[in-house]
């Protein structure tokens, strides 16, 4: 049995294959069509694994472009992902902070891995992967850079939860000398703020994990765990747990 799981984002496709005992996974930028991005996620991983179209047997799409791959198996939402993925990983885990290029969710999910409660920002980019790429240009900055250039000891708050508003504060706070490093701190727990008062709305139960390629940020991780007062779990492979679970479902099915 050969299944395929893939997450295709606003910013980047991911994928899983599971065959047998063995796993490959793959990424690369979602770009201008979702459906070529899918196609082309799939064929890296039959490059990647050996193996010939023919060969799987079922996928499974998640994600924002989901919709576009019309040659799966089927869709599944991204929350149902995450948790299967996230279950499989860390079956302990009972809260998923997922933080994706163009929306966060904070899934809730029981001992069996099946989804109980969550809260999903879709509407606005503050809080997302989104809202950083702009800071980051703004700074002048690689959204990669961020982490790097943070400096706590001169955080500086970011008041201004919109997009819009908060890059108009920051030419400000740097026409004003204010240190790169702590306007980048700010932003950090700008969006740990945001996600926080997520995690609250579905209630906060231990053990937490954080997925998504915003995890990939260690200011960002540091800032949550700050911010919710425990530790967080972070995957290795933050980013391909809808894949995974994706994966799994397409092999239960």
């Amino acid at each position: 049995m050969i299944s395929v799981g893939l997450d295709i984002g606003s910013v980047a496709a991911k994928g899983v294959m599971l065959a047998g005992n063995n796993k490959f996974q793959a990424v690369l930028p979602t770009g201008w069509s979702p459906r070529e991005a899918g196609k082309n996620i799939v064929k890296t991983l039959l490059d990647i694994s050996g193996f010939s179209r023919s060969d799987i047997d079922r996928i499974v799409v998640t994600g924002y472009g989901r919709v576009a791959l019309t040659e799966a198996y089927k869709a599944v939402t991204e929350i149902t992902c995450h948790a299967r993925g996230i279950a499989e990983l860390y079956p302990e885990v009972r809260t998923i902070i997922d933080i994706g290029g163009q929306d966060s969710k904070v899934i809730r999910i029981n001992e069996k891995g099946r989804v109980i409660d969550f809260a999903m920002n879709d509407k606005c980019a503050a809080g997302t992967g989104r809202f950083l790429q702009v800071m980051a240009n703004t700074l002048g900055l690689d959204v990669s850079e961020l982490a790097e250039n943070e400096d706590q000891s001169q955080i500086t708050a970011i008041n201004s939860m919109c997009t819009v508003f908060a890059e108009s504060e920051i030419v400000s706070l740097m026409a004003r000398g204010v240190s790169k490093g702590g306007i980048i701190a700010g932003i950090h727990q700008s969006v740990a703020r945001r996600v926080a008062g997520m995690v609250k709305r579905v209630g906060l139960q231990e053990k937490v994990a954080f997925t998504g390629g915003v995890a990939l940020n260690a200011g960002v991780r540091n800032a949550l765990r700050r911010e919710l007062g425990i530790d967080i779990i972070v995957p290795e492979v933050c980013q391909f747990t809808g894949a995974l679970g994706a994966a799994l479902l397409a092999r239960e099915a």
